[in-house]
């Protein structure tokens, strides 16, 4: 059971949600208000775990920022979706800088919201059209400048091969190949993008086009609110 927390400031919004996710039977839906601080100030009355995935819109009316919200959120140890128009993309894309797990278009299928709660609680990247819609509209968000080794390295490891592999299909030192992805990590941190773990890896890779949608291991690797 995926514990779902709904914060948006339209109520309407959040009842749509509730009853998808009721529909479900496999969304449990512990929190549903309007601001980050009224789910935080339950979550410190409460002795419950925090929501495994929130939704949370975009823009708030209560004039925080989406960079507080969601470092906010994803302190506290959950997973954040933006749920948004995603007609502002410099907005969309400070979302994702800060660590979203990616974006949902408020014109999107009920299913779909339902579909990418479930991607992200499984620890899955989320990748869409409204993500890859922020990218390229603000293309400083792409601009981490990888080197073509750095690049080559990033995307048979974000793929899913194991250092040495890669090290090995490249013609290069294990060491070196350490070397890159140690270079690749502190340059996307340089541009407000860090990549700790190997999922955040795939990510990037995915948002600058150096992987496809749907990354494949090369066929020679290894397998490798209202409170409840």
């Amino acid at each position: 059971m995926t514990r779902v927390a709904l914060i948006d400031d339209h109520e309407s919004v959040r009842l749509g949600l509730e009853a998808a996710c009721a529909r479900a039977a496999t969304k449990d839906v512990v929190f549903s208000g309007s601001s980050v601080t009224e789910y935080l100030n339950w979550r410190a009355f409460s002795t419950a775990p925090p929501a495994d995935v929130v939704v949370l819109d975009l823009t708030l009316g209560d004039g925080t920022t989406v960079t507080e919200n969601v470092t906010k959120l994803i302190r506290d140890g959950s997973s954040v979706i933006i749920h948004s128009v995603a007609d502002r993309p410099a907005a969309v894309r400070e979302a994702l800088a800060a660590g979203a797990a990616g974006v949902v278009s408020k014109s999107s299928r009920i299913d779909d919201v339902i579909a990418a709660i479930r991607t992200v609680a499984l620890g899955e990247p989320l990748n869409n059209v409204e993500w890859a819609s922020a990218v390229e509209g603000d293309r400083a968000f792409a601009d981490a400048q990888l080197s073509a080794r750095e690049r080559d390295v990033l995307r048979l490891y974000a793929a899913g091969l194991p250092l040495k592999v890669v090290a090995d299909r490249l013609g290069v030192a294990y060491s070196t190949a350490k070397e890159n992805i140690t270079r690749v990590r502190i340059k996307y941190v340089e541009v407000g993008r860090p990549a700790p773990t190997k999922v955040d890896l795939l990510r990037r890779a995915m948002e600058d086009g150096i992987l496809a949608d749907s990354p494949e291991q090369p066929p020679s690797a290894p397998s490798a609110g209202r409170p409840r």
